[in-house]
């Protein structure tokens, strides 16, 4: 089943059991998916599953940082509204790949590609992206490529 469809049944189940909350949620990310279809639209015509997971991963990354801010400006109902997101948004994200996959893949990369220092960053990434494509968190990734490449 592709996301989009995952998504709309999703959708559709929650109006049924009458979870205000969740369409809600649910209504936010087709909206974005519907954003990213027409642009898509002036381009190429169709939007890949890739571009639906980075779209969804930098909705999760805006959310974090409005519930950081929330909660250092004293608002945690509004916190927990992000984080509630957050964890819908989650629900359609891919496993993440465990911490030793990851690291065992960023030491092949490194290798593969002769990266020597932060200047080679880039190849590296391009290296686990076309391996791993939209499995792949490029936050969480970049994050342990930099300290790996200086250490």
């Amino acid at each position: 089943m592709s996301l989009r469809a995952q998504i709309m049944d999703d959708l559709k189940a929650a109006m049924k059991a009458g979870q205000s909350e969740k369409v809600a949620q649910i209504r936010g990310i087709t909206a974005k998916l519907k954003d990213l279809e027409v642009a898509a639209r002036a381009k190429s015509g169709e939007v890949t599953e890739a571009e639906m997971i980075s779209a969804l991963r930098s909705m999760i990354k805006s959310r974090t940082e409005s519930a950081t801010m929330y909660r250092q400006g004293g608002r945690p109902e509004l916190a927990e509204k992000e984080e509630g997101e957050i964890a819908t948004i989650q629900s359609y994200l891919p496993p993440e790949l465990d911490e030793g996959t990851l690291k065992a893949a960023i030491n092949e990369a490194v290798t593969a590609v002769g990266a020597e220092g932060m200047k080679d960053m880039g190849k590296v990434m391009a290296a686990l992206k076309e391996r791993f494509g939209s499995d792949l968190d490029p936050a969480r990734a970049s994050g342990l490529v930099k300290a790996r490449l200086s250490a």
